[in-house]
């Protein structure tokens, strides 16, 4: 199921399937190969319900909007009244079941989606690579012979999409954990500025970083999910003019460490872009260098993850993922006064970037250096941290700069997949779905070719 969300309500409109057909389809895919290790819980039976509720509704002429009847997952941190929340872990087993669905559970069962489940997940959402120990980590669709990591947090989003288990997926984004999955399974997602989605009755790991966004065939496809999950009902943009669209790359840590694969789609897609009339400027962004220094004395989401689970630890510690429980406890360390430092430090570094990149109108990046690497190269404790720090550092500058950001496979047909980042300042998601809709527009020949 990997047509647009415009395509599924030209289908559901013209009587060409259903709603019940459609959740049947992602159910049966959800149940088999992949899916085990993609949910966490499929909601059958309860699907369906709702399916045949869309369709009744559909047939008295009632279209409460876009995502009408659509097969849509949930990531495993967002509350369903009734559901204990668990977040990819064990450790919440025997937590208490939410009172209440999380405001964009709300926003979208009034959208008239339908839920299919809950996605697997990095536990706690702590890693950009995917890996789960607890349910089993999902393989990524472009080299599961491989066993390649499908990348994180939102592992079991982004293959729930590609494998057609849903018509989209949402997920959070803490420091790209949207962004890297989609990256490197070859679709697109999109990460708002933290403040745009309510994160109300969502299991948090940084209270300072989080946001919430979507995962789906296209960029135009996200924004249809931007437009209920930020309350905003707003149309979709339409794409941005490229013809003298000023986007800046940095040359400043984002292009260090490409692989040779990531580092030729990229050029590539930058020739598209230009021979468009795009203006393609390579800019030092300094204060990109400095962000490792910034957190010598620890992190917001280290700090902030330790604050939630120190309670939690103590009590079913030995329930955790090894490899996500010593990030947390890390933030221990930290200090209060070290934790205002960083506070005050983020503030100088946002008006700091902003000003530098104030002169365009997006920024371009890979959205991650490398493919997806094989799970079992990551079995050294060594090479599983770099590897981690090395796919969350370009998507983790624009978190930490509480920007926007889409990413959009810019890789060929065939070819490993590879994710071309366009982002600015907080508070630019409207303008960034346009100029993402339009770079998507313009790859779409090169791609297929």
């Amino acid at each position: 199921m990997t047509e647009t969300l415009s395509a599924l309500q030209h289908a559901l409109s013209t009587g060409r399937t259903t709603s019940e057909a459609l959740t049947e389809a992602a159910l049966a895919r959800g149940g088999t190969g992949e899916g085990p290790r993609v949910f966490t819980r499929l909601y059958g039976e309860r699907a369906l319900a709702a399916a045949r509720a869309s369709d009744l509704m559909r047939k008295a002429g009632f279209v409460r909007s876009p995502l009408e009847g659509l097969p849509i997952s949930i990531k495993d941190l967002f509350d369903v009244a009734g559901e204990t929340t668990k977040a990819g872990s064990v450790a919440l087993d025997d937590a208490p079941a939410a009172t209440a669905n999380a405001p964009i559970v709300d926003r979208l069962l009034a959208a008239g989606a339908v839920l299919v489940g809950r996605t697997n997940m990095t536990e706690f959402a702590f890693s950009g690579l995917g890996i789960n120990p607890h349910y089993g980590t999902p393989l990524n669709p472009f080299d599961r012979a491989g066993a390649r990591i499908p990348g994180g947090s939102s592992s079991g989003a982004a293959v729930s999409v590609t494998d057609g288990m849903a018509a989209a997926a949402i997920g959070t984004d803490t420091g790209g954990s949207v962004r890297i999955p989609a990256a490197l399974c070859g679709i697109a997602g999109f990460k708002p500025t933290a403040r745009r989605v309510p994160r109300e009755g969502c299991v948090p790991l940084s209270t300072s970083l989080d946001s919430i966004g979507p995962l789906a065939p296209s960029l135009a496809c996200c924004a249809l999910l931007d437009a209920v999950l930020s309350g905003s009902g707003e149309s979709v943009p339409a794409p941005a003019e490229l013809a003298g669209l000023r986007l800046a790359v940095p040359t400043t840590l984002a292009l260090d460490g490409l692989d040779n694969t990531v580092a030729a789609s990229f050029r590539r897609a930058l020739d598209t872009l230009l021979r468009a009339g795009a203006h393609i400027s390579e800019i030092a962004v300094p204060e990109f260098a400095t962000l490792g220094s910034l957190q010598a004395k620890g992190s917001f989401a280290g700090a902030e993850a330790w604050h939630w689970h120190r309670a939690l630890i103590a009590k079913a510690g030995d329930r955790y993922d090894p490899r996500v429980l010593v990030r947390i406890q890390r933030g221990a360390e930290m200090t209060l006064a070290d934790y205002l430092d960083l506070v005050a430090a983020r503030k100088a570094w946002i008006a700091a970037v902003e000003a530098r990149i104030a002169g365009f109108d997006a920024l371009a990046m890979p959205t991650v250096p490398v493919i997806a690497p094989r799970i079992a190269d990551l079995a050294e404790e060594a090479a599983y941290g770099a590897t981690n720090l090395l796919i969350l550092r370009n998507p983790t500058l624009i978190n930490f700069l509480d920007g926007c950001a889409a990413s959009l496979p810019c890789h060929r047909q065939g070819e490993a997949p590879v994710g071309l980042m366009v982002a600015g300042a907080g508070g630019q998601d409207r303008r960034i779905l346009t100029i993402g809709q339009a770079i998507e527009a313009a790859l779409a020949p090169s791609r297929a070719a």
